[in-house]
Formats: C-alpha cells, sequence, structure tokens
C-alpha cells in the first residue's frame, strides 16, 4: 500500500486556500491543487464550529477512512484539503465517501 502524505504547514493550506478549485456539498468542502512533488498530499481540518473535541476527532476520523477509500483510484500529484461540516461528525464514513468521489470525480482526479 502506498504511503499517504499529510500536509502539515500552515502555508500550504493557506495556499490551498487561495488558489485551488473548491468543490462544496452539504457533508464536505474538497479544495484540489495540482502540486510538482508527484505525490498526492492530503490535509483535514475541523473547526470549533463542528462540536466538542469528541465530534471535531469523530469528523476527522470519518474524512480520512473516506480518503483512504478514495486513495488508490486518485491520479498522483495533486493537493487536496478536506474541511469538515456540520453534519459530518454525524455521517458514515461511506456517505462521506459518496460525497468526497463526486467532489473528486467534478475535479477530474478520480480515474
Amino acid at each position: 500500500m502506498d504511503v499517504i502524505v499529510s500536509l502539515k504547514e500552515n502555508r500550504d493550506f493557506r495556499r490551498l486556500y487561495a488558489r485551488g478549485r473548491s468543490f462544496v456539498s452539504a457533508s464536505l468542502v474538497t479544495y484540489v491543487m495540482k502540486n510538482k512533488k508527484g505525490v498526492n498530499r492530503v490535509g483535514i481540518t475541523t473547526s470549533k464550529k463542528i462540536g466538542n473535541a469528541v465530534l471535531r476527532s469523530r469528523s476527522r476520523r470519518v474524512i480520512r477512512e473516506a480518503y483512504r477509500q478514495a486513495f488508490p483510484r486518485l491520479k498522483t500529484g495533486y493537493d487536496f484539503v478536506f474541511v469538515a461540516r456540520g453534519k459530518t461528525p454525524h455521517l458514515k464514513s461511506g456517505q462521506v465517501y459518496r460525497a468526497m468521489a463526486a467532489q473528486l470525480r467534478e475535479a477530474g482526479v478520480l480515474e
């Protein structure tokens, strides 16, 4: 299995927010931008609007699992940032995966 590389630097997140293409659904916001690294990098954000620490952590776990399911079918060389919405902690990973797959397909990065 390939390794999933995380975005960690604030400047990388800010660059995606400013220059990346965004796709919105009720459960997830996805930012996508091509990088020159030849590897996919992913970042997940959850704000305090989601709820307490338990709900924010659940949102991150659900999004991470949905991304893990989509990972083998993604084109390489892209940065992704997934932002949890209010519904995210109350959904199962399969439901989030369907929303994520639709957004990634619209972005043209899902094979």
